[in-house]
């Protein structure tokens, strides 16, 4: 091979070499490029299926607190209106009207329900219920003239259930502290339906003896359930809660103190026949919820 010719591939191979260089620069940024974008990858598919799974499982309960309900300093304005009804409108309610489910006395009379050595009322009811989130309205109203609450919270009864989303409360993180009673709340189901399942989400379990005194005297296990004391009773509705359709948690609890409002007449009268049988079992105790006109309506049931 003559010099010329040796002269002449001597750039033909290096500019092979250099571009067989070039394309394994680029196959090997391809590659990083490839590997980075399968990590970026990875993680979005890590977070979503920890987003899903997180929905999927997250605590019953967490989301049956009310949407779109008061909060923070609306919600204290909310709540001491609803525990304060003045015991002049209270009175001037009376029995009310549309309350059509009485507090009923047990017979035979059976042992008394207590708890701590105070008498015990007990509640068992489910957030999806509209019938309960109507009595609970009265239930707090009432049980406010013997103690006080902490831990309310705002809810809507279910949504796809007779009046959906009535604006109540629920119970579940609730607490109620009083030297005349104790008061045992189960709120059995959420307000979610669980499609899986033809119902809504479980929430708490009555215990076995509370189970008992349902079955017992409630029959098929209607709810609202309150046992007073194991000597009186209400076992459904007290008032239709269409009372209640439209209304938010403020205008509702706005209407407790106006006594001729149509509100008024149901939540508070049903609370004067609560405020009753709850006297019946603390011996008429305080004299401050035990008014005469709640004394008189005691001795109707």
């Amino acid at each position: 091979m003559g010099k010329a010719s040796r002269t002449k591939q001597a750039p033909d191979r290096r500019a092979r070499i250099a571009a067989q260089r070039e394309a394994a620069r680029r196959a090997e940024q391809r590659k990083r490029i490839y590997l980075a974008g399968g990590s970026i990858l990875a993680v979005i598919i890590v977070v979503v299926a920890f987003v899903i799974i997180k929905a999927n499982n997250k605590s019953v309960g967490s989301e049956n607190v009310g949407s779109n309900g008061p909060s923070g300093t609306a919600l204290t304005a909310v709540v001491n209106q609803l525990t304060s009804v003045p015991a002049a409108t209270l009175d001037k309610v009376g029995s009310g009207s549309g309350v059509s489910a009485l507090p009923t006395t047990i017979k035979p009379a059976a042992s008394a329900l207590t708890a701590s050595g105070k008498p015990e009322m007990l509640y068992i009811g489910a957030e999806y219920c509209p019938y309960c989130g109507a009595e609970r309205w009265s239930m707090i109203v009432a049980l406010s003239r013997f103690g006080s609450f902490t831990g309310l919270a705002p809810m809507h009864s279910s949504s796809v259930d007779t009046d959906p989303n009535t604006s109540t409360w629920t119970f579940l993180n609730a607490s109620f502290t009083s030297k005349y009673l104790t008061f045992e709340h189960v709120e059995t189901f959420t307000n979610q339906p669980d499609a899986a399942n033809d119902f809504y989400y479980p929430l708490q379990t009555p215990s076995k003896a509370q189970a008992a005194l349902q079955t017992k005297y409630g029959g098929s296990g209607s709810i609202p359930f309150i046992d007073f004391g194991n000597k009186y009773l209400i076992v459904g509705a007290s008032y239709d809660p269409g009372v209640l359709a439209g209304q938010s948690w403020a205008q509702i609890a706005a209407a407790l103190s106006n006594s001729s409002s149509p509100i008024a007449q149901a939540v508070d009268g049903t609370a004067n026949y609560i405020t009753a049988a709850i006297c019946g079992i603390t011996g008429n105790q305080p004299a401050s919820a035990c008014t005469p006109t709640v004394q008189a309506l005691e001795s109707k049931i």
